[in-house]
């Protein structure tokens, strides 16, 4: 984990963390893979779900985001 005084985990007035935001607003590419694994990798919480109960991975799922999707799979265990 990657040392940061910014909380990773906050969550905006939608309801979403920065990295629901990398997903949802994002398009899968290399830049925002990039943003999720930097995410990752300064301990955000991959589990926070948005306002409909569906979390980061389930929409990078839904999206087909391959890459991001393994690896927000491998950061929840």
């Amino acid at each position: 984990m990657l040392g940061t005084s910014v909380d990773v985990d906050h969550v905006n007035n939608l309801g979403w963390t920065a990295l629901l935001e990398a997903v949802i607003l994002g398009n899968g590419g290399p830049a925002y893979t990039q943003i999720v694994r930097l995410l990752v990798d300064a301990g955000a919480n991959v589990n926070i779900e948005d306002r409909g109960g569906v979390t980061a991975l389930q929409h990078a799922r839904r999206s087909g985001y391959t890459e991001i999707v393994a690896i927000l799979d491998a950061a929840k265990r």
